[in-house]
């Protein structure tokens, strides 16, 4: 029986998902199913993902629940699977977009453009003027520059001013040191768009993403407050807008900041009545929604050292090691067989190192990491491979992130009822 019918049945309907096989799982199926994949790609051996809807479904659930009040426009950059796009858009998401691609790979699922906020403070002037050309009227902003590239392309634009956290330094990825204005910049800023007759409508702010300091949401929020406040005394419009940024990850430590914001929201805004608050989460819906399996194409033994090569890596989906700190976690699976556990069960591990493909010493995908003996033909397995993975991938080498193929699932697992 298939939990959430409506939601499923909405998101078998949506661009980037119809016409497309998805194959509805039984609790706990997924390695059954990796396994039947993994069979059925005898001859190739080429990696795939795995994309759980069942997942996606479950994560804008919890998002509903624990914060109702805000409005989530997901990170395109993080992951832009038009499959996953299309399932989010059913869904109801809105969509966070740093450039014209991105842009138009939304609107071409059908998407809205108020359901996009161009949330890139340093935009290209020929992006500026495609985003005035179809409709999308909201961006953010840190320089004076950037305001007079919108006065001369995007009159018309609403802005949200991009200012910089209090504090990012628990974050996986800070972004302070490259966006967002200081607070002795804030009044300037505010003042050169009222002369540009541009209307800032709020405040946007990012505490870095794979935050791990909740915390600093709650400073986050009373700085936008203070901005708010600035911005009256400036004689300005009304501001109606707080956008709380990303940096949520799934998990108890999403609760956590969600009950921060919730408190810090009503501790700094309970007298700003009509307020919208909005968010652009990216990891929190991308990262547990896919699953990553590569083939063993190479082994090496010294000693107690198992070496492995495998047909994804650094250059690949992996470069989320080197530009996202991921740490990650594999499964070995046996190359060859159909039905029944064929995880690797041996008693004896061995400390083994995983390689990329790639001619680059760098491509380093595991150190130290126990496995059991495996073989040529034998497959390792990575959960949690949806955020920053393949959407920085690159060809090095010859070896074509991009067409890494994608399996769509619908689990009925316990997370999504």
């Amino acid at each position: 029986m298939i939990s959430n019918p409506e939601n499923f049945q909405a998101i078998l309907g949506a661009p980037g998902v119809t016409g497309k096989t998805v194959t509805d799982l039984p609790e706990d199926g997924l390695k059954e199913f990796i396994q039947s994949t993994i069979y059925k790609n005898q001859e190739l051996k080429e990696p795939f993902y795995v994309l759980d809807l069942g997942v996606v479904i479950s994560i804008m659930n919890k998002w509903t629940r624990t914060l109702p009040a805000v409005r989530p426009f997901y990170a395109v950059k993080c992951n832009p699977d038009p499959s996953f796009l299309g399932a989010l858009a059913a869904l109801g998401a809105s969509f966070d977009c740093a450039s014209r691609a991105e842009i138009e790979s939304v609107l071409s699922l059908g998407v809205s453009p108020d359901r996009i906020i161009f949330a890139n403070p340093c935009k290209f002037e020929s992006h500026i003027k495609y985003a005035a050309r179809v409709g999308v009227n909201l961006t953010t902003f840190d320089s004076q520059t950037e305001i007079e590239k919108i006065r001369k392309h995007h009159p018309k634009c609403d802005l949200l001013i991009r200012v910089k956290s209090p504090d990012d330094s628990g974050a996986r990825c800070p972004l302070g040191p490259k966006y967002g204005a200081l607070p002795e910049e804030v009044e300037p800023l505010l003042q050169a768009a009222q002369d540009a007759q541009l209307s800032v409508l709020g405040v946007s702010f990012h505490i870095g993403s794979g935050a791990t300091y909740s915390s600093a949401y709650e400073g986050a929020i009373a700085a936008a407050k203070a901005i708010f406040d600035s911005a009256s005394r400036l004689g300005m419009p009304k501001m109606h807008v707080l956008n709380i940024g990303g940096g949520f990850t799934a998990g108890p430590n999403f609760d956590d900041a969600a009950n921060i914001v919730k408190s810090a929201i009503q501790t700094y805004f309970l007298d700003e009545p009509g307020l919208t608050i909005i968010s652009e989460p990216g990891r929190f819906f991308a990262e547990s929604a896919f699953t990553l399996a590569t083939n063993i194409i190479g082994k090496r033994v010294r000693g107690e050292l198992r070496e492995y090569w495998i047909n994804d890596g650094v250059y690949g989906s992996m470069n989320c090691i080197l530009y996202d700190h991921a740490i990650l976690n594999a499964t070995p699976f046996v190359g060859s067989g159909n039905g029944g556990d064929h995880t690797r069960h041996d008693a004896k591990t061995y400390s083994s190192t995983v390689f990329g493909p790639t001619c680059d010493a760098l491509d380093t995908v595991l150190t130290d990491y126990r496995l059991p003996e495996l073989q040529v033909n034998d497959w390792l397995v990575f959960p949690n491979m949806g955020a920053y993975t393949a959407a920085a991938g690159s060809n090095f080498n010859g070896f074509n992130t991009s067409a890494i193929s994608t399996h769509l699932v619908y689990s009925n697992s316990k997370l999504t009822r």
